[in-house]
């Protein structure tokens, strides 16, 4: 529950941060820290932290907004972002980390074609845009999360859920 809680006030606290030095969105902040945690903590712990971050956020900060729905789909984008790293954290690292933040964007992917066509925007350019815009995040995602985890791994002590996954 602890480390969640770090991870949740590091990815909260990331957005504002490139926000403020004007990188927006691009590099997807509030992922990489719910991605790790995913990781780091038992399994319920990482996907209600990444359910709830960006909820949490979009009251406190206004980001991600709430209208149009981006806080929602992200929402969803988190946990299954969380979910499938701790359920494939036992193949290897690189592996992992790919099929989670792939099952994170084709989460987006799919949600934002579901809030487009509800707000009656082209749905097909509006998913498209959204993964573009997101490509030096999943850059980002793809270096930073392995060596990150890797590192925590050497260190020991951290990666409680491996064995509690059942």
């Amino acid at each position: 529950m602890v480390l969640s809680a770090a991870m949740g006030a590091l990815a909260l606290a990331l957005p504002v941060a490139f926000h403020a030095a004007g990188l927006g969105s691009r590099f997807l902040p509030m992922l990489l820290p719910l991605l790790v945690n995913g990781y780091l903590s038992r399994w319920p712990w990482a996907v209600a932290t990444g359910f709830g971050i960006p909820w949490l956020s979009a009251f406190a900060t206004g980001m991600p907004p709430l209208y149009p729905p981006i806080a929602a789909v992200m929402s969803l984008e988190c946990a299954v972002l969380a979910a499938t790293a701790a359920a494939t954290s036992r193949l290897p690292l690189p592996l992992s980390v790919a099929l989670a933040v792939a099952a994170g964007r084709a989460t987006a992917l799919a949600g934002t074609w579901a809030a487009a066509a509800w707000l009656e925007l082209p749905p097909g350019f509006a998913s498209l845009a959204m993964l573009v815009q997101g490509l030096p995040g999943v850059v980002l995602q793809l270096i930073v999360a392995p060596l990150a985890v890797a590192a925590l791994r050497r260190r020991g002590g951290l990666l409680l859920h491996e064995t509690d996954l059942v």
